[in-house]
């Protein structure tokens, strides 16, 4: 099974929510205006998010990456 990395930047997120309209099962408002990955940990040493998802969840977060104004959100392909 095809799996992938999403790497979200929440630092660099400007809140425009484009994310949110495209894949709001993934992608939540928070309270500061931002967004938030669901389930996504943190990463210390990158310091972005990270969740593994597989190719069933691929395509509606590609839409998300395609959309983000600011290029925050990344989508990784990890492995076959």
């Amino acid at each position: 099974m095809i799996k992938y990395k999403i790497e979200f930047d929440r630092e660099a997120c400007i809140g425009a929510l484009s994310c949110y309209a495209a894949a709001s099962t993934f992608w939540l408002r928070s309270d500061d205006g931002k967004v938030d990955l669901k389930d996504a940990i943190y990463n210390k040493d990158t310091k972005k998010w990270e969740l593994i998802i597989t190719s069933k969840d691929f395509d509606i977060n590609k839409e998300a990456e395609e959309v983000c104004p600011v290029f925050v959100i990344k989508i990784i392909k990890i492995e076959d």
